[in-house]
């Protein structure tokens, strides 16, 4: 058995049910729904759809970037406030620098309880769509 003794099963049902550990445990990381990649003159604009069971300001999605295959950083969207009744959401970020040279990129997306996820999506520049992602040239 896990918990040995029932003022632990007492304590962890009380921190659970306080909120304490329950928003913690019901939201996990961030999920990226699809992104759209339109290129302009000055850049490329990419708009990027999230789902997160934000809890407030303990625990949301706080942020998503694209980055190359060395992961070097091209964009960075930072999200100021959770979206606990906006699900999914997207939103976009504009003038991103891509080298021309650059066929393929990823997005990412952070929470402030779990970081980067491990959930990414390649986007692959010369190609119109494809798995989560879309690109208008």
């Amino acid at each position: 058995m896990l918990f040995k003794s029932k003022l632990a099963i007492k304590t962890l049902i009380f921190l659970v049910f306080s909120g304490f550990i329950g928003s913690q445990l019901l939201a996990g990381e961030v999920t990226i729904k699809r992104v759209v990649f339109e290129k302009h003159a000055n850049g490329w604009t990419v708009d990027t759809t999230l789902l997160h069971q934000d809890t407030g300001w303990q625990h949301y999605a706080d942020a998503w970037r694209v980055v190359d295959g060395k992961g070097n950083i091209l964009g960075t969207r930072t999200l100021v406030h959770p979206h606990v009744d906006e699900q999914p959401f997207t939103r976009s970020l504009s003038n991103i620098k891509i080298p021309a040279a650059l066929d393929i990129v990823y997005v990412e997306a952070h929470d402030k309880v779990h970081g980067w996820s491990a959930d990414k999506v390649k986007v692959q520049l010369g190609k119109k769509q494809g798995d989560r992602f879309k690109v208008i040239r």
